[in-house]
């Protein structure tokens, strides 16, 4: 399948480059010390990667301990309530720790000890990337400092005290809107300063070079087995496919199985209470090329062109930009970033809830509602949706905002 002069059966060897682009996006905007610090993590992915000890390893680890493959779900009482259009979940919400971060931060956490680091370094926005990357360093034996913003903190206190059980050390980040952005600069100024010695596991598919590569090629799991179950269960493909996108990492995990395939592929954005700026974090949506966090993609502004404050719901999609392969498929076509806002996402919260036994994650539910949508749109055919985490997280914060519906 070729589209913009993009061949996608051999996709995955040309994207990106070796230097981390796709296209014009991508690429390590660091200084000195920290683009030292990313070539050697780049040089040990590259060559452990091809390692049969660490696949070997990799694959055992998602056997035995993460509990893959996670199942998909057809979604027989949503699909009748909706028309002729037939609902399938992929259940990350299965996968050990209860989300898809579980699958990079193994890979990451494997890396970081082969390497020889004693400490593992994050960021977080609803937790879960916490969560997981604080499972991956109980499992190895590693030091874990997990930055989150107070904002954060207070939404997902669940999540919070599962990190501080699992022995990381939670920082709470209080500059700015106290939110994800401020909790990724919190964690790399940390990881700037002590990187001999930890290694700093990104949460998505942005940041510097390599790791919009690593955490997609983490993440593909989750597309491959989508696709192979999907095709047993069905016997052919779904028509659509479709998954949140904040940074990005579960949808670049999803969308990665589907590239080379006749399918309709969706990224879904937080719209929020709006589009104004400061509403929503739609980034692909509204937003322009620019570089933060070590990366160029397409963010949001504000008036002096720095990163804008941003909105969404869902904790784990309040970001002012998306990883830089999300702006490459969007510029080329391959992929359609749309929107939905937050009472659309706390209704289908509720419905998959009710009607399936399904608490989704407030992010997920963004895809489940966007989902639900493009059945009444489409009026026949299958849609396949990454249900990327649960939503035990938020049961606390959705009842004390919107109550039971």
């Amino acid at each position: 399948m070729k589209m913009n002069n993009v061949d996608f059966e051999t996709y995955f060897k040309n994207y990106p480059d070796e230097n981390g682009y796709f296209g014009k996006y991508g690429g390590s905007y660091v200084d000195a010390d920290l683009k030292r610090a990313m070539d050697e993590i780049s040089e040990a992915y590259h060559t452990i990667c091809k390692s049969r000890r660490f696949i070997a390893e990799l694959r055992r680890i998602r056997k035995e301990f993460q509990g893959r493959p996670t199942p998909v779900s057809y979604l027989e009482r949503l699909s009748g309530s909706l028309g002729n259009v037939q609902l399938y979940v992929k259940r990350e919400d299965l996968n050990h720790s209860g989300a898809h971060k579980l699958n990079h931060c193994m890979g990451e956490a494997l890396l970081a000890k082969y390497m020889g680091k004693k400490k593992v370094i994050a960021e977080t926005g609803a937790g879960q990337h916490g969560v997981a990357l604080a499972t991956a360093a109980a499992y190895f034996g590693l030091e874990c400092d997990i930055y989150m913003g107070a904002v954060d903190i207070k939404k997902q206190a669940p999540n919070v005290a599962r990190m501080k059980i699992l022995g990381a050390n939670v920082v709470e980040v209080t500059e700015g809107l106290q939110t994800l952005k401020e909790a990724v600069d919190a964690a790399f100024a940390a990881y700037a300063k002590d990187y001999k010695n930890s290694m700093y596991c990104i949460g998505s598919v942005l940041g510097p070079h390599p790791f919009p590569l690593m955490v997609r090629d983490f993440q593909s799991i989750v597309g491959i087995e989508a696709r192979e179950q999907f095709l047993e269960m069905t016997g052919e493909l779904p028509d659509a496919v479709v998954a949140c996108v904040g940074g990005g990492s579960n949808a670049a995990g999803m969308f990665a199985g589907f590239l080379n395939d006749p399918v309709d592929i969706y990224g879904v954005e937080p719209l929020g209470r709006g589009p104004k700026l400061g509403d929503h974090a739609a980034s692909l949506k509204y937003g322009t090329e620019g570089v933060m966090h070590g990366f160029n993609s397409i963010m949001l502004k504000d008036e002096n062109g720095e990163p804008a404050p941003v909105y969404s719901v869902a904790s784990g999609l309040d970001y002012p930009s998306s990883g830089p392969e999300h702006a490459f498929l969007r510029d080329i076509g391959r992929v359609k970033y749309d929107v939905v806002d937050d009472e659309e996402t706390i209704d289908a919260f509720f419905t998959l809830s009710r009607l399936e036994g399904i608490i989704p994650a407030i992010e997920s539910a963004h895809a489940v509602a966007y989902g639900m949508k493009l059945a009444k749109k489409m009026g026949k055919g299958s849609v396949l949706i990454n249900l990327s985490g649960r939503g035990d997280k938020d049961m606390d914060y959705v009842i004390e905002r919107y109550g039971i519906r």
